[in-house]
């Protein structure tokens, strides 16, 4: 009998080239997870996701490469023309800040860049991005040296960041060699990684000096807690077992999964983007082996998150998880513009939401995906050439839009990252049919079962406008279901098909059509966009945000007092503004993505 590995590799390249296959059962499970589509069969309309994507794949193609390679070829001992890229990237001696300081991680987001690259060249085809990635990789393996690790900051985080580059490259650019780097990068990192996940705050110099590492380095703390997804994941695509039985090693199960998994909040205190990356590891464990402790770890992290989630979706202020009922949340209204790291933690987010998504086929992860992708990481100020990058979303009652202080820091990496994988966010699907998740100008081409070719394209302004039309154009006739995620918030949804009302029967937030489509089938789907307050917490319930389905409205200017009746009373001035009228004037109010130098706040306090 076949291995389960062997056999699932055989079953998704015998049906790669259906878009509405049979997902794979994991082991355990009760039905079968939805699947993502290819980054290929999914085109953005013009519109601010598209923008973004295309300014950080133009960013990242302009660096120099003789710059992003030096920290490699410094640590190997061999020549490094060229000049330092900036920030956080290069290789000198640390000039510490509060932030991390010049030289702080060298390297640190050039895994990252590639994968972004890759995964760019999979959505365009563009041949310079694949020169690009190939010429890159062969710079990089002229530079590959177990140097690099050595008396090395953070090991474990470049570490994790080349393996997703690499098998990226190897997935998504069709680069045969990468498997082979990743080998040889694995044998070079290897002697460098903790034995198992340590935990981010646990002391690590005991075990560095155990392998001859310097231990008056000036920080001993590394992220290895986050590798097991992409470890999982490169076994998964072929890479070799090697990686199937590293993956595991680092579960950070004693300390975090373990408790989760029993339902105890464990999550204060700990580094928010990190360990909520690390419940990725988990959807991994569960996506590949069928534990379900995994998956029961994933789903109550997420629950307790979105209890000291924002309205925005965000969470972790000062990059940090807090108990439960700390009042953590309020108190960062007024003593930190660190709100949240928006573009790491909207990638850690949006991971772990499809997989949630994918494994329970719920829409109440589509929700929380919805608000973070147009409250923050859509508003998140373009990343610029010489490394400015955005990195927090202020809360703060006087807040504003800035770079941080640090070129190139981490969020310079994700961004591109996240902008690429927008195209995974609006569609879904199972053995039945299409789940439609986000409603983003957007066109699906997939071949249904029946072999039948289909397009649909969504055409919207949401969530600036209610309406959304999904036409579906189709070879011949087909049968197949399409699911609409109705939001928790959409009370009075409407749907008509070929512009007759049709019935909304929900399970698990998706509303389901099973008929067999013809070509030039119509949906028209009203999601009412009533005006509605969320409070900070409950322990101050007059201390509140204003939104409009998913979207916060920000008021521009410091946080004023304003009566409930008032805000909830409030007018657009146009499109996206919109204006209250407060005892002390008019009151304007713009989503995050309008924002641009304006002093803004997030939530008020009612008079």
């Amino acid at each position: 009998m076949p291995s389960r590995r062997r056999f699932l590799q055989s079953v998704t390249a015998a049906s790669a080239a259906l878009c509405l296959r049979p997902s794979l059962f994991a082991e355990g499970s009760t039905h079968a997870p939805l699947s993502e589509f290819d980054y290929s069969q999914v085109s953005l309309a013009p519109s601010l996701a598209q923008s973004q994507f295309e300014q950080t794949q133009s960013v990242l193609l302009s660096l120099n490469e003789d710059s992003l390679l030096k920290p490699f070829r410094l640590r190997a001992g061999l020549p490094a023309p060229g000049p330092d890229l900036g920030g956080w990237y290069d290789e000198v001696p640390l000039e510490k800040t509060e932030s991390g300081g010049h030289g702080f991680a060298p390297a640190h987001c050039f895994g990252q860049w590639i994968s972004a690259l890759s995964r760019g060249y999979a959505i365009h085809r563009d041949p310079r991005t694949r020169t690009r990635v190939e010429r890159l990789l062969a710079l990089y393996e002229a530079a590959l040296s177990p140097r690099f690790y050595q008396n090395f900051r953070f090991p474990a985080y470049n570490y994790d960041k080349l393996v997703i580059a690499l098998i990226d490259a190897h997935q998504f650019a069709a680069l045969p060699n990468a498997f082979s780097l990743l080998n040889r990068t694995t044998d070079a990192a290897f002697p460098h990684l903790p034995p198992r996940a340590l935990d981010r705050d646990e002391p690590q110099r005991q075990w560095r000096a155990s392998v001859g590492e310097n231990t008056a380095n000036e920080y001993l703390w590394d992220e290895s807690y986050t590798m097991a997804e992409n470890l999982y994941l490169a076994a998964a695509r072929g890479a070799g077992e090697r990686y199937l039985k590293m993956a595991p090693r680092y579960l950070p199960d004693e300390t975090f999964f373990n408790p989760l998994s029993e339902g105890r909040n464990v999550l204060g205190d700990h580094h928010a983007y990190s360990y909520a990356n690390s419940l990725s590891g988990a959807m991994q464990a569960y996506l590949s082996t069928g534990s379900l402790k995994h998956l029961r770890a994933a789903t109550n992290a997420f629950d307790m998150i979105t209890a000291q989630s924002f309205a925005t979706g965000g969470w972790g202020p000062n990059e940090s998880f807090s108990a439960p009922d700390s009042g953590a949340l309020y108190r960062s209204l007024t003593e930190t513009h660190r709100g949240f790291e928006t573009p790491c933690g909207s990638y850690a987010h949006f991971k772990l939401t499809r997989y949630l998504l994918r494994a329970t086929s719920h829409g109440r992860y589509g929700d929380s995906m919805e608000r973070v992708f147009y409250n923050t990481v859509l508003g998140a100020s373009p990343l610029q050439s010489d490394g400015r990058a955005f990195y927090y979303s202020d809360y703060n009652f006087s807040a504003s839009k800035t770079y941080f202080p640090d070129p190139w820091p981490c969020c310079s990496g994700t961004l591109p990252q996240v902008a690429a994988d927008y195209r995974l966010l609006p569609y879904l699907h199972d053995a039945e049919g299409i789940f439609v998740n986000l409603y983003l100008p957007s066109t699906l081409t997939c071949t249904a079962p029946s072999g039948a070719a289909i397009t649909l394209t969504q055409s919207t302004a949401y969530p600036h406008d209610e309406h959304i039309a999904l036409t579906l154009r189709t070879n011949r006739p087909a049968s197949f279901a399409i699911r609409l995620r109705i939001p928790a918030w959409a009370s009075g949804a409407a749907l008509r098909v070929n512009g007759h009302p049709a019935p909304l029967v929900l399970q698990s937030g998706f509303a389901t059509l099973h008929r067999n489509w013809k070509d030039g089938d119509r949906l028209e789907l009203t999601l009412p966009l009533a005006l509605r307050l969320e409070a900070i917490d409950s322990a101050h319930p007059n201390t509140v945000a204003l939104l409009r389905g998913p979207l916060v409205l920000f008021p521009i200017g410091p946080a004023p007092r304003i009566a409930r009746a008032q805000l909830l009373a409030a007018r657009p001035l146009g499109s996206q503004a919109w204006q209250a009228q407060g005892a002390s004037g008019p009151l304007h109010l713009l989503p995050f993505t309008s924002i641009n130098g304006e002093p803004y706040s997030t939530y008020m306090n009612l008079a």
